[in-house]
């Protein structure tokens, strides 16, 4: 817990403690009341700043990293930012592997940071020697001395969240929160935040956003992975084509799917309506509540708490970009059809 009135050693104290903003204006017409954790309000501009940072001193206290070691991370580009920083300040060198679905702007930002980074194809199965997980273990492999954060099969991503947002989310609402709604790509923030909630009061409601194109969904209703359900599609940090054990399923009561285009327009909308400058998957998580909203999920006791990951300047060249908007076919809805939940036809990935 960090206090604003004092001065701070580095960046890294100033991880945590995000403010929760009442939304007003895109939410006027819903029942209850919404709220959004704004995440974009740590140091490197993500929630993921709480999961590098913890990660990285557990293996400090633990003896596992010594300063000039190398940190070595799979991202979209958010945990390469916070791990980059954290690199920087601590001492250590920073390999990232990185999605190619990943903005410009992430990848010019991790550069920026001194990061040595490896772009890797999307559009590959998980176990494909060129996918950006394989790609990252056989960098630890092959460089001594070297930790691989392995975010989506890594406990503490999950804990990172239970000791921190958990609390934070649970203390700003005074213990009257009844909904989370929380977007699921490693699951580490939604499984952290839900187990501390439910921990508090059983009866809160979790609900995931999973993407069309990603296998999550089906997997909680199902137990099975079903590679049916992947195809190409443009969010970044949200859905996976792998089950990430970072995910606790048992504390989630259910997903509800996305589309890409939905999305980006959302987000482009809490700009415009609310003075929020969010990422991608705010619009995401945003855009899953207009739906449950639309299904009658909330009622006029419902005090709702959606996670909004990220920044908006990350997401410059694309859903911030009219040109790349126009490029992906994407046309601005009417109020009415956003409510909608529809799956889409194509959804194909033009990166």
């Amino acid at each position: 817990m960090h206090k604003n009135n004092s001065i701070h050693n580095n960046l890294l104290e100033l991880i945590g403690d995000t403010p929760m903003i009442r939304l007003n204006k895109i939410t006027q017409d819903y029942p209850g009341n919404y709220y959004t954790k704004f995440e974009a309000h740590n140091p490197g501009h993500s929630s993921k700043d709480r999961i590098a940072v913890h990660i990285i001193e557990r293996a400090e206290k633990e003896g596992k990293i010594k300063p000039g070691d190398t940190i070595i991370e799979t991202t979209s580009g958010n945990t390469g930012f916070s791990v980059a920083m954290a690199c920087i300040i601590k001492g250590y060198k920073c390999i990232l592997a990185v999605s190619s679905k990943s903005s410009q702007d992430k990848i010019s930002l991790l550069k920026s940071m001194g990061a040595d980074v490896h772009v890797c194809p999307s559009n590959v199965p998980a176990d494909d020697p060129r996918s950006y997980y394989e790609v990252a273990k056989k960098l630890h492999q092959e460089i001594p001395g070297s930790m691989y954060i392995n975010q989506y099969f890594n406990e503490q991503n999950i804990d990172a969240h239970y000791l921190t947002t958990g609390p934070e989310i649970w203390q700003q609402t005074q213990g009257k929160i009844t909904h989370l709604v929380a977007c699921s790509g490693t699951g580490g923030t939604i499984s952290g935040t839900a187990r501390y909630l439910k921990e508090q009061n059983p009866t809160i409601k979790i609900i995931g956003i999973d993407a069309y194109g990603s296998v999550i969904q089906k997997y909680h209703e199902t137990g099975q992975l079903d590679k049916d359900e992947i195809f190409p599609y443009r969010i970044e940090g949200l859905g996976k084509n792998l089950i990430p054990t970072a995910t606790d399923f048992q504390i989630i009561d259910r997903y509800i799917k996305v589309t890409d285009e939905e999305s980006a327009y959302v987000a482009r909308d809490l700009a415009k309506k609310e003075g929020m400058f969010v990422g991608y998957t705010s619009g995401a998580a945003m855009q899953g509540v207009k739906q449950l909203v639309n299904e009658g999920e909330f009622n006029e006791n419902s005090e709702v708490v959606i996670i909004f990951p990220d920044h908006g300047s990350r997401y410059m060249s694309k859903i911030y970009s009219n040109s790349w908007m126009k490029e992906q076919g994407f046309t601005e809805p009417t109020e009415e059809q956003t409510l909608k939940a529809k799956k889409p036809i194509n959804n194909l990935n033009k990166n």
